[in-house]
């Protein structure tokens, strides 16, 4: 096992981000060499013990770079409503690419497969009001996400 850092990080779950996805639309290819996409938030919920709330029901999407090597490059921006009314916008960038070929055109068919069967972290930034929610405006963020079929189930951990 590898030797802790004294620097290391210690992350502690502050919320879970479940979004319905709808609308998606695609680039292909882009000018860039690969395929672009959008698509948008339709709904979701926020649950957890540092915030609760909503997605803001399509205040934005994500609009998401398919390289050639199969690596989803995210890039992500929406609106959250905490349960005190606060709006909270969120920036969201990460990757997601298959373990294996087959993996990935399972995911291509929007198939369920298994969160161990590829990586998929992205690192939120957040503008939020002044008061109880401006914490999250402060500190760095890890995001580990599940992909299921029309929706995203995002894990998020604050890095104290």
């Amino acid at each position: 096992m590898p030797e802790s850092h004294p620097f290391a990080p210690v992350l502690e779950h502050a919320f879970t981000i479940s979004i319905d996805l709808t609308g998606i639309k695609w680039v292909t290819p882009s000018t860039m060499g690969a395929s672009r996409a959008a698509i948008y938030a339709a709904q979701g919920t926020v649950t957890g013990p540092l915030l609760n709330g909503k997605v803001v029901p399509m205040s934005g999407g994500d609009f998401p770079l398919l390289r050639p090597d199969g690596v989803i490059d995210f890039d992500a921006r929406y609106l959250l409503e905490a349960d005190d009314g606060a709006i909270i916008y969120m920036q969201n960038r990460g990757y997601r690419w298959p373990r294996t070929p087959e993996i990935g055109e399972r995911m291509a068919r929007n198939e369920p497969v298994s969160h161990d069967d590829y990586y998929m972290r992205v690192s939120p930034k957040f503008d939020a009001p002044v008061g109880p929610h401006e914490w999250m405006a402060k500190h760095v963020f890890l995001g580990v996400a599940e992909k299921i079929p029309g929706a995203n189930r995002i894990h998020y951990f604050v890095a104290r």
